[in-house]
């Protein structure tokens, strides 16, 4: 069969994306809804005005459901309002904290919040979810990595861990799943301008090093990771499982 430009069509499926409600999860949010995708909106707090707002721009549809995904003990019971009215076709597991203090001084509270949200929740959102796209032959699950599932960071220990751990996830579940028809992959946004990187853009000498490196001489955009979301989501990506693809501007070719 010939290439078709239908391939990264997404019309009738349903999209469930985590920390939708600004940055990197809101612009994939709006990039699925663009290509046809049903975008159920998942977040903590009751503001996501604005995300709703941009899916109508592109004519597309979304319902929000608020829960804390730090709050795993009972994560389990609040997802099954969404499971037992949707099909989930694509899980794009976005959400993320992240903590800043040296490791010989890392809190633990605060450590176990970045574990609970960044991959406890990602597993058990990809259990839940996985289960029902295995039972129904097809699934994308999409998770968001970073620059730092590859390299150690500063001061970040906690978050660091965490990413690592989402690339061993993300192969770990592909192994196991893609003969069932669900593609398990992950995006490793480089350095994006969003709320989690602005005390790096506020320091002038870190942001000055950070410019240096990246070829692409800027700082990324949370639009710039839409279509490869599309992408990970389509039939287009039928065949790719278990990848991490990074989206950087030529900093991991350095």
């Amino acid at each position: 069969m010939s290439f078709q430009l239908d391939y990264f069509s997404l019309k009738g499926k349903t999209a469930l994306v985590t920390g939708a409600r600004t940055g990197i999860g809101q612009a994939i949010s709006v990039g699925l809804a663009a290509a046809g995708a049903h975008l159920i909106l998942v977040g903590h707090r009751d503001n996501m005005q604005e995300t709703q707002e941009k899916i109508a721009d592109v004519n597309g549809t979304s319902e929000t459901f608020l829960i804390d995904l730090s709050d795993v003990d009972n994560l389990g019971a609040k997802l099954e309002p969404v499971l037992a009215k949707y099909q989930i076709d694509i899980l794009v597991n976005n959400a993320g904290v992240i903590y800043r203090e040296p490791a010989a001084a890392h809190n633990v509270q605060e450590w176990n919040r970045v574990m609970d949200v960044n991959i406890n929740s990602v597993f058990m959102l990809s259990q839940a979810i996985g289960n029902q796209m295995i039972a129904n032959g097809a699934g994308k699950i999409i998770n968001i990595a970073s620059l730092l599932s590859f390299q150690g960071g500063i001061n970040v220990p906690s978050y660091t861990a965490s990413k690592h751990a989402i690339a061993g996830l993300t192969k770990a579940l592909a192994n196991e799943w893609a003969s069932k028809g669900v593609q398990v992959n992950a995006i490793a946004p480089g350095y994006i301008s969003t709320n989690n990187t602005e005390a790096l853009r506020n320091d002038d000498v870190r942001n000055q090093s950070i410019l240096e490196r990246i070829p692409a001489g800027r700082w990324g955009q949370a639009d710039d990771l839409a279509g490869t979301a599309v992408f990970l989501a389509s039939r287009a990506s039928d065949y790719v499982s278990g990848h991490v693809l990074v989206v950087d501007g030529g900093w991991m070719g350095r």
